[in-house]
């Protein structure tokens, strides 16, 4: 095993991965930008090396001053936890040519499964279900016109080297074609640096359903089962929960199984996703294999009690897998929400500012993976997600309960979050009944959105308010500035905390 690794990131899953580490007995080196500088990863790892300013581009996506940063402090290998370098193949191949061990699959696979065209030629040669569409990029709008009325619409544009939704159009009729080819390129040039966009047919109101696989460098090549990640907005993931109402047993099997194959064809060792869509008959269609460590990798872990973290750790150390694959089934429900910094209530407008309180869920069956603090600064340099907030239960009716109960525990105060917007999707009916797909949020958001508060709801938030006027003209008095109250700002903190308490306790009736 390694004796000192480095984690090429930042925020909750550098914290995720630095935890690993030390259960494993390994030193951890993290990275940090000048806005990082008090980050709870920084404090959390044995060492820390400043590598630039705020900018991702002049810190945390400089490959040769993170690869520079573990020659100076010993590091054996690099983890990029997932965005910024993590699915970059020269930088893989940089860190291994360096002599340094790349916690990740082969330079050669991630070329492979890179490219969403390039993936999908693979995927066909190897017997693996493709949505009908190009397996090379679009030359022009006469080939995508062509192409459309071959597949018929609606079609989707996609970029070829992109993910995360950027560079991608839904197009509902030929007059709408060309000017959607045009964005789509404008967009994946400015988000990738490459304008390639490939075209395939439209499934109408499918799932999003992965599979995690994980594979070791002795050929053994395993399926940990599905993940149900339906709720997006504008293909951006919101909620993930494992396994999935729309997976039997038999299903499963299949879906395993042709995870692998595609893992196999493409050379992969360690933790990867294969990305499906599966449609309302049965069918499933592979979209592309995320080479990296997936943000809901939570609910993978707590279905089936394998902590990926370390055997990337382990795998990446050479070690066999000592897993078979009929041991491994789900067990019991997970659910997680992505608890980012937006309002939801206007348009999911970024919010920033900083971190006043930070009040976190516990009990049974909770687990709370964040990379903030009371006192944390949220900017607009980074993702705006905060944290994950991941429940297991027995069944999924206890998950959705549980996951009710610990967002109406979470409290943060200082900026918007969407832990609001969590609430009123596990409150909706919908939801609770799994009948999701991936355009059902799109559908639905309005009326979770425009749902009214219940009175007793109003008002505690009108005494909320109160209470936090009070405690300002308290600060005020103190202070010397006049109007200020008799009463002292720690009197009304601690009335604010019994409100909170008690909103708590009324968010659980209502």
């Amino acid at each position: 095993m390694f004796n000192k690794v480095l984690i090429a990131n930042r925020g909750e899953i550098a914290l995720r991965v630095i935890r690993a580490c030390h259960e494993l007995g390994i030193r951890t080196v993290a990275v940090y930008s000048e806005a990082d500088v008090r980050a709870p990863h920084v404090r959390e790892a044995d060492e820390a090396v400043l590598i630039g300013p705020p900018p991702s581009s002049e810190s945390y996506l400089r490959g040769e001053k993170i690869i520079d940063a573990a020659k100076k402090t010993g590091a054996e290998a690099i983890h990029p936890g997932y965005g910024f370098l993590s699915e970059r193949e020269w930088f893989a191949r940089a860190v291994r040519d360096a002599g340094i061990v790349w916690v990740g699959p082969p330079a050669e696979a991630i070329a492979a499964m890179g490219s969403k065209t390039a993936a999908r030629t693979l995927a066909v040669a190897n017997g693996v279900p493709v949505v009908p569409g190009t397996t090379e990029p679009l030359e022009n709008a006469k080939e995508a016109e062509k192409l459309a009325k071959k597949f018929g619409y609606p079609v989707l544009l996609k970029a070829a080297a992109g993910g995360g939704g950027k560079g991608m159009r839904v197009v509902s009729e030929a007059k709408e074609l060309s000017g959607a080819l045009d964005a789509a390129r404008r967009e994946a040039k400015n988000a990738f640096g490459d304008d390639a966009v490939y075209l395939e047919k439209f499934v109408s109101r499918p799932r999003h359903v992965e599979i995690q696989v994980l594979a070791d460098s002795h050929g053994t090549v395993l399926s940990l089962g599905e993940r149900e990640c339906s709720v997006q907005r504008r293909h951006q993931k919101m909620i993930e929960e494992a396994p999935s109402v729309a997976v039997a047993p038999e299903l499963r099997k299949k879906m395993g199984e042709t995870a692998v194959r595609a893992a196999r064809a493409a050379g992969y060792v360690n933790a990867g996703t294969c990305e499906f869509l599966l449609d309302r008959d049965g069918s499933f269609y592979f979209l592309e294999m995320n080479t990296r460590l997936q943000v809901e990798h939570p609910v993978t872990e707590l279905v089936t009690g394998i902590d990926l973290v370390q055997w990337q750790l382990r795998i990446a150390a050479g070690e066999r897998l000592p897993f078979k694959q009929e041991e491994i089934t789900p067990r019991g429900w997970a659910i997680e929400c992505r608890i980012t910094s937006e309002d939801a209530s206007n348009n999911f407008l970024p919010s920033t500012g900083v971190i006043e309180h930070l009040h976190l869920p516990s009990g049974p069956g909770v687990r709370w993976d964040g990379g903030v603090e009371s006192g944390s600064e949220v900017g607009l340099y980074y993702d705006p997600m905060l944290a994950k907030l991941i429940v297991w239960g027995a069944d999924r009716e206890q998950a959705v309960t549980r996951m009710r109960r610990a967002l109406v525990d979470l409290i943060i105060l200082g900026v918007e979050t969407s832990r609001d917007f969590h609430i009123r999707v596990m409150d909706d009916d919908e939801f609770r009944r799994g009948a999701i797909d991936i355009q059902w949020l799109e559908r639905r958001l309005p009326s979770i959105i425009a749902r009214e508060a219940s009175a007793e709801s109003v008002r505690v938030a009108a005494i909320a308010g109160a209470l936090l006027a009070e405690r300002d003209r308290a600060a005020r008095a103190v202070s010397g500035v006049p109007g200020g109250p008799a009463v002292s700002p720690r009197a009304i903190d601690a009335a604010l905390e019994s409100w909170k308490q008690a909103a708590r306790i009324e968010g659980l009736r209502s």
